[in-house]
């Protein structure tokens, strides 16, 4: 989605670089209180990566109800947690307690910086 990609850095690039508002009043830091809040309201994209699989063109239009596609994880494996096209974790799927109609993910894992693959 490149066009809320590019709605969410306009909003980082305000919220960080927008100047003080009045000429009274001490500059305005990514960690006061104010500059944070800004952040924190910016919308990011999750998605849990349960798996993936390819195949050719002609066989995705064989498919049809009920049809099974096996994907690239096993049952039991950790699925990616990413935000915005980056992983920035792992975990364990599991039933929301409240409602078991709903999945969750339980974190297992936090990739650092330096380990951020693509998704």
């Amino acid at each position: 989605m490149p066009d809320s990609d590019n709605k969410t850095e306009a909003a980082l690039d305000e919220a960080l670089l927008s100047p003080a508002q009045g000429a009274g009043e001490a500059e305005e830091t990514l960690g006061s209180s104010r500059g944070l809040e800004a952040v924190k309201r910016i919308p990011v994209q999750l998605q849990v990566v349960l798996g993936s699989a390819s195949m050719p063109v002609s066989s995705l239009l064989k498919l049809g109800r009920g049809a099974v596609v096996p994907l690239d994880h096993r049952v039991g494996e950790p699925v990616d947690v990413v935000v915005n096209g980056r992983i920035i974790a792992r975990g364990e799927v599991m039933v929301v307690e409240d409602d078991s109609s709903r999945f969750g993910v339980s974190l297992t894992e936090i990739v650092g910086p330096g380990g951020n693959d693509e998704a």
